[in-house]
């Protein structure tokens, strides 16, 4: 069987393939010389802004969803499956099937480009955008591999724009794969940093358990149904058929089919191991504990794709699953989604009110956040998924940016307690505005308006859907959220005393060394002679830091040293992704309908 291909359609990832391969030639042949680094940070940008560029052609096309891999028609399916009879040529000749009105569009295919695969494309690779430049600054001091790591980027976001296209459980399962794998390779290749590499293996072995479980799911589910296709999915567990097909073709007659049965308790296994596998991804409660140390550990533009990128692909196949295969069964799963969506708001909120942390915190926020996002999901309303995918865009702005500043003020050798930010706006102005701003965007909070008007979309369709319950306690943890967002942003423009700061060495948030207070994440106070259980090095032992810091005065070479102190080099690409997701969040914040008219009207094609 020879199936034609519609390049037009995968043309993304043929620019980010096309775009990795040549990296991984750039970085083997170009000579190692000082202007080798930013050039494969711009062929990296270039290919991720040009994959943009071809999402936004196709957004405005018009005609019907471009479609490509698709089995013919015709072909017959398995004589029987785990719940009775089942013909693919049958089940396909309904409306909207091969037989029926629209046939020839709704084939049996793998690869659909609809509205929906449009708009998680676009997200991804706008984020895709900020993490490339996020890393120029990260891979700028010259001690991580540049082409393995721009690679590593490349080939996870091909798997984030190949998911949400994806219509069989095969090539789901597979991008899904090409979103995690080389992620916990790029938190390991800061090499020599004991944390980081903590991260990756508890990265790894979260991936490892989470794919297990959810193959174990998807394999149920074909069992029991004999495709692999979401659409048939769909229909075959839709339950009896009781009026007559016609089959197309010469010999055309009528049939019924029949499939007496109800849906035997194995397919309930089947949802629950499903979900599970995908709370695993989107960090939902209770597979959330590998958060906070995975997000502290990895490079900070790794926390800020596992926060945006990880999780929007997630969401993509958690979404595709339950709305495109299993929405017969939302009596079965929308309840487990939605107390799965409130413990994992609550819990979120509940750790992040204990961080002093600024990544941790950002990482039980996202682990918060995720809750918002799944709320929608927990409601027996077909178009409440568009509620989640619209909180998911307003959510990319602001996270992003707020990652951008930690990552500024960490380039200058802080240690990222909460309290290095005291004073900031004083300091710098623009990124103390900046960070305020994305803290008070993800609180809800005026003039931050686009976090309000996320929150009011998911509140109007959980009261809509008849989920008041879950609309209650998500608004309170609104409330705790405000808290810790609020106590950030507080810090900014909270003056650093005086008598502190006289004398001290210069730190990014007037906090200064031998302070003589310990931090809430296990720092020892320069002096204390010992070091700390995560493998810091106190000041002045003449030894760089396991996490890259650069004790003052330390005798280190230049390129340790640019980490803490930051080139130019460094600074102007975390400066222009600040200014990229602080204009996108202002414009989320005054004309929030720019997101609503991109959400797919009919959600997910028939594939």
């Amino acid at each position: 069987m020879i199936q034609s291909i519609d390049y037009y359609a995968v043309a993304p990832l043929l620019v980010l393939v096309l775009t990795a391969g040549a990296v991984l030639l750039l970085d083997a042949f170009l000579p190692r010389r000082p202007y080798a680094r930013p050039l494969l940070g711009a062929v990296t940008l270039t290919g991720v802004l040009g994959a943009l560029g071809v999402v936004a052609a196709q957004a405005v096309r018009d005609g019907d969803p471009m479609r490509t891999f698709c089995v013919p028609a015709g072909l017959p399916g398995p004589a029987r499956a785990g719940i009775g009879a089942l013909d693919i040529g049958t089940l396909g000749s309904g409306p909207g099937g091969p037989g029926g009105p629209g046939g020839a569009a709704s084939a049996l295919c793998s690869f659909v480009v609809d509205d929906f695969t449009l708009v998680f494309a676009g997200l991804a690779l706008a984020a895709g955008v900020v993490v490339v430049l996020l890393s120029m600054a990260e891979l700028s001091a010259g001690d991580v591999p540049v082409g393995e790591w721009y690679f590593l980027l490349l080939c996870t976001l091909v798997g984030a724009v190949a998911l949400p296209a994806s219509r069989d459980l095969v090539m789901l399962v597979v991008a899904l794969e090409l979103v995690s794998l080389p992620v916990f390779a790029l938190t390991a290749l800061r090499r020599y940093d004991g944390r980081s590499s903590e991260a990756a293996v508890k990265l790894f072995l979260v991936s490892v358990v989470s794919t297990a479980v959810m193959l174990f799911g998807v394999s149920l589910l074909y069992g029991m149904t004999g495709t692999v296709y979401l659409d048939r999915l769909a229909q075959v567990l839709r339950g009896p058929v009781a009026e007559p097909m016609a089959i197309p073709g010469p010999d055309a007659y009528a049939s019924v089919l029949r499939i007496a049965y109800d849906l035997p308790p194995v397919l309930i296994v089947a949802v629950v191991l499903v979900i599970a596998g995908f709370g695993f991804k989107v960090a939902a409660v209770p597979f959330h504990a590998w958060a906070g140390d995975v997000y502290q550990g990895a490079p900070i533009p790794v926390a800020a794709l596992l926060s945006v990128i990880s999780k929007a692909a997630g969401f993509a196949g958690l979404i595709l699953i339950l709305v495109a295969a299993l929405r017969g069964q939302i009596a079965v799963w929308a309840p487990l989604v939605a107390i799965i969506a409130a413990l994992t708001m609550t819990v979120g909120n509940l750790l992040a009110l204990r961080q002093r942390h600024a990544v941790r915190l950002l990482a039980w926020s996202s682990v918060a956040q995720s809750g918002y996002i799944l709320a929608p999901l927990g409601v027996r309303d077909d178009e409440a998924a568009s509620a989640s995918i619209a909180y998911l865009v307003f959510y990319a702005a602001m996270n992003l940016g707020a990652f951008a500043v930690v990552m500024l003020v960490s380039r200058r050798g802080a240690r990222g307690g909460l309290d290095d930010y005291r004073g900031l706006a004083f300091r710098n102005p623009a990124a103390g505005l900046a960070l305020a701003f994305f803290l008070i965007c993800l609180a809800g909070l005026p003039p931050g308006l686009a976090g309000l008007f996320a929150k009011v979309v998911v509140f109007r369709e959980l009261v809509d859907g008849g989920g008041a319950w879950l609309a209650l306690v998500m608004a309170a943890n609104t409330v705790v959220g405000l808290y810790y967002y609020v106590a950030w942003a507080a810090r900014i423009f909270t003056p650093v005393p005086v008598t502190e700061g006289a004398g001290a060495p210069a730190t990014v948030g007037g906090a200064p060394a031998g302070a003589g207070v310990p931090s809430a994440v296990g720092e020892v106070p320069a002096g204390a002679g010992v070091p700390s259980a995560v493998g810091e090095v106190p000041a002045g032992a003449g030894v760089p830091s396991a996490v890259g810091e650069v004790p003052a005065g330390a005798d280190v070479p230049s390129a340790v040293a640019g980490r803490a102190g930051g080139g130019r080099a460094g600074w102007v690409p975390v400066g222009v992704a600040i200014v990229l997701a602080g204009v996108v969040a202002v414009v989320f914040s005054i004309a929030p309908q720019v997101v609503l008219d991109l959400l797919p009207e009919g959600l997910i094609a028939s594939g």
